[in-house]
């Protein structure tokens, strides 16, 4: 699918929701399910490598995963990008490139960054660059611009969250991602604030999803959530068999 059709998908009446997945399998049971769209879980995809979550996996690495996923389904994928794998904005455009070339049809590029396994909100410039580096070397590529204002608990989140949406809105950004944005008022003020599609991660405290499709949020995702379900379980089973082994059913 291209990235005008993908866009599209973002100006629908109803949520988009992804399926976030890990690899090419768990892309193929996501897409089977009727997914309209997939995301990779950058967390799940490093740590199923045996990485810890924050740019800790080799590029290298993390691009041979997706492009596996992206030949394994017909359904459009948008890959989390962290912050680009790089603090250099060229050296980033140059890995989306690589993305785009595989068949990717969207990033998520966040403003936030993991120091000692603490989440540090980075300053508006860094991204910028990043967002303008990438739409002048590669057009076709929907840039989900990730604001972690909330995410570090910054003192003012819901009004930093709205001036850098203007920032990165104007850099070219094509979507914003506000994690841990929860409340029904702040949500509001954000998709009010914007022209661009607002994305947001499922949380026990978040609104139902026509809820949100009524408060103007265009997409919904939820990480490494099902990757770590999955993993509690796949545990559990391991100790269960080595004490009593037997085939699950």
């Amino acid at each position: 699918m291209s990235y005008t059709k993908f866009t599209k998908l973002h100006q629908q009446s109803n949520l988009l929701i992804l399926g976030n997945v890990w690899d090419a399998h768990s892309a193929k049971i996501a897409a089977s399910a009727g997914f309209q769209a997939l995301g990779t879980s950058s967390h799940a995809i490093a740590n199923s490598l045996g990485y810890a979550d924050g740019e800790q996996i080799p590029v290298n690495e993390l691009l041979f995963v997706v492009e596996r996923i992206v030949k394994s389904v017909k359904t459009p994928v948008s890959v989390d990008f962290e912050s680009g794998y790089s603090d250099n904005p060229f050296e980033v455009a140059k890995y989306v490139t690589q993305l785009s070339e595989m068949g990717v049809v969207g990033i998520n590029l966040e403003d936030g960054k993991v120091v000692k396994s603490g989440r540090k909100l980075g300053k508006t410039g860094i991204l910028t660059e990043k967002i303008e580096a990438i739409k002048s070397s590669t057009k076709n590529i929907f840039i989900n611009a990730r604001i972690d204002t909330f995410t570090t608990k910054h003192e003012n989140a819901l009004e930093e969250t709205i001036k850098r949406a203007k920032i990165y809105e104007e850099a070219g950004a094509d979507g914003l991602f506000v994690p841990l944005a929860e409340s029904k008022t702040d949500i509001e003020k954000i998709v009010n604030s914007t022209r661009l599609p607002l994305n947001l991660f499922l949380t026990d405290k978040l609104a139902k999803p026509a809820v949100l499709a009524e408060l103007g949020v265009k997409r919904l995702s939820h990480g490494a959530k099902i990757y770590e379900y999955l993993v509690a379980q796949n545990t559990k089973l391991f100790h269960d068999f080595l004490a009593n082994p037997k085939l699950p059913k």
